[in-house]
């Protein structure tokens, strides 16, 4: 059957089934035919029905299970059944193979011709269960040697994308071993930039290169989690390693200790930055690339998407004539983007901005940054000692480490100056705690912070497959979970299922705040030596939103799941 025959099949299901109404399914028919594409992929990319919509749809009418294509896992025995030139030509994926029946996800089931060849070419009894093109399509390439394939397409037919890449070759012109990767028609080079243009395209917040026994993993780190790309052969390996370190001027022929670099990049007309740790492994250097796109800095606050108290809390505090603001939380907590989101708000030409990273992550227009530098006694005690010779407004400070440098924001804080800083701790109570465990004066920390806030970054549902769960957890786990009495009324939990459009039912990712401002009752509790959970229980009874309270009410609107929520967060 004609791919023109199923799609006038499939038009007269979904109008004998009542999905559409006779006229919208003849506009997109009509769409279909005049851009030789799909009936199928119109209507999902027009958001008329969704792909799952079509596929159960489908099932009803033919009696043929469903099936996700991207849930299961094919026996090598199916695969190796049919090659890959085939499974693209008929369009199909082999799932299982059991005696002599061979079980092949299918688009178009009414095509008894292909049934018939696939029989012929594989020697088995045929067993179908529907999928959809759209899906068919986006996981041949992943299942066929995890995307090997991918690598040669990319190779031999895409054209490289449109790169500026600022690159420090002084360190191989008289080194021979780096000619492949330093030639701009080596295949190396072609997959290095496609790999970073990849990782841009899926707002990858790192590139992860790492050798394998036999073949080299390529990773994106999306939303927080680790997902596989491609797998190039492990020959190419110690050429990709070349490359980047070429790519941030480090050593080629140093692979036995580690190397840290940087390099830019310029694509779309934006600058992105990338900073690069190798280290050796067993099987040769890992090499991961941190993502730092400035294109994601352009948000306000209000844009952040924060609680209203929240908002609330950390506008107050970095509007202040002086004092402290402290954003904690774990790595890849959003620390950073708070901060500099924070300061693209109070930037003005009558103030002194001054800042001081470890590294400079994002280059801010009109801010004076300095790069700390610990080779050149450039610390971040020393850089805030002269900066404070700079007559400055306001000060970010990349991260307190030490004693040192705790003492002198503080001291910065008191003497007219906006401090905007991180630490490492688990929320913020114990955040006033370890300021006291670094050797400052309770009555000084007291004096000096204005705000402390507590960070996380959870993941977003998918708009296009999220669903309500079956039936809600009892009362009793609900409110042990950190839910109240007025809650659980008409309370809707959403769950992840996840399409081709998400990863696992998840896309993109949200902040948690907690904000915890400085008032009377809190600065006695500090003064008086308090313990963290003293200071909890004052800032609990002055109405402070806990990490877990803000998680739970982004669930109850759908935003997330409740496990993610328990994921991200302690209970008190």
């Amino acid at each position: 059957m004609s791919a023109v025959k199923f799609d006038k099949r499939l038009a007269s299901i979904l109008l004998k089934r009542g999905r559409m109404d006779k006229s919208k399914l003849e506009s997109a028919a009509e769409k279909s035919e005049k851009e030789g594409r799909s009936l199928t992929t119109v209507l999902v990319e027009d958001k008329s029905l969704k792909e799952d919509e079509i596929l159960t749809t489908l099932a009803a009418e033919t009696n043929i299970p469903p099936i996700d294509v991207f849930k299961v896992t094919p026996d090598e025995s199916a695969v190796q059944l049919l090659p890959e030139n085939l499974a693209n030509y008929y369009q199909v994926i082999p799932v299982t193979k059991i005696g002599n029946i061979l079980t092949l996800a299918v688009s178009n089931p009414f095509d008894i011709l292909k049934l018939d060849d696939i029989q012929i070419v594989t020697g088995c009894d045929i067993r179908p269960v529907l999928s959809t093109e759209i899906s068919i399509k986006k996981a041949i390439p992943e299942l066929y040697n995890k995307g090997s394939t991918m690598v040669q397409d990319l190779l031999e037919n895409m054209s490289d994308p449109d790169l500026e890449i600022k690159e420090n070759k002084e360190e191989v012109e008289n080194l021979k071993s780096a000619d492949i990767a330093n030639n701009e028609d080596a295949p190396v080079v072609k997959l290095t930039n496609l790999t970073i243009f990849e990782a841009i395209r899926q707002k990858a917040s790192d590139i992860h290169i790492e050798p394998q026994e036999k073949q080299t993993r390529i990773r994106f780190r999306i939303d927080g989690i680790c997902r596989e790309t491609i797998a190039p052969p492990k020959k190419m390996h110690n050429s990709l390693v070349s490359r980047i370190k070429i790519m941030c001027g480090l050593d080629i022929a140093e692979r036995r200790k580690p190397q840290d670099g940087k390099f830019q990049l310029k694509i779309d007309g934006r600058q992105i930055d990338f900073r690069v740790s190798t280290l050796p492994c067993i099987h040769g250097e890992k090499v991961v690339l941190r993502v730092l796109d400035s294109g994601n800095l352009t948000l306000s606050l209000d844009q952040l998407g924060f609680e209203e108290k929240a908002l609330k809390d950390i506008r107050a505090a970095i509007h202040q004539a002086y004092g402290m603001m402290l954003v904690t939380g774990p790595t890849g907590s959003g620390k950073s983007t708070t901060l500099y989101s924070a300061i693209r708000e109070v930037l003005s030409a009558e103030d002194n901005i001054v800042t001081v990273e470890d590294p400079v992550e994002y280059q801010l227009e009109g801010v004076n940054q300095v790069q700390v530098s610990v080779k050149r006694g450039l610390t971040f005690a020393a850089a805030l000692r002269s900066i404070l010779r700079q007559d400055p407004d306001t000060i970010l400070i990349g991260e307190i480490r030490d004693q040192e440098t705790v003492e002198i924001a503080v001291k910065a804080a008191l003497t007219g100056h906006l401090v905007f800083s991180t630490l490492h701790t688990n929320d913020a109570p114990s955040t006033i705690t370890r300021m006291v465990d670094m050797g400052v004066d309770p009555f000084l920390v007291a004096s000096s912070v204005n705000c402390v806030a507590a960070q996380r970054l959870g993941r977003k549902l998918c708009v296009e497959c999220r669903k309500p769960i079956s039936a809600n957890p009892s009362k009793d786990h609900l409110l042990s979970l950190g839910f109240l009495e007025e809650d659980l009324k008409n309370l809707k939990i959403m769950e992840a299922v996840g399409c081709q459009r998400c990863a696992n039912g998840y896309k993109g990712r949200f902040a948690l705040l907690e904000t915890m401002p400085l008032n009377e009752p809190l600065r006695r509790v500090i003064i008086e030596r308090g313990s963290a959970l003293d200071i909890r229980r004052i800032a609990m009874q002055q109405n402070m939103m806990n990490l877990r309270r803000c998680g739970l009410l982004n669930a109850m609107r759908g935003k997330t799941t409740v496990e993610e929520v328990l994921s991200v967060t302690v209970t008190d």
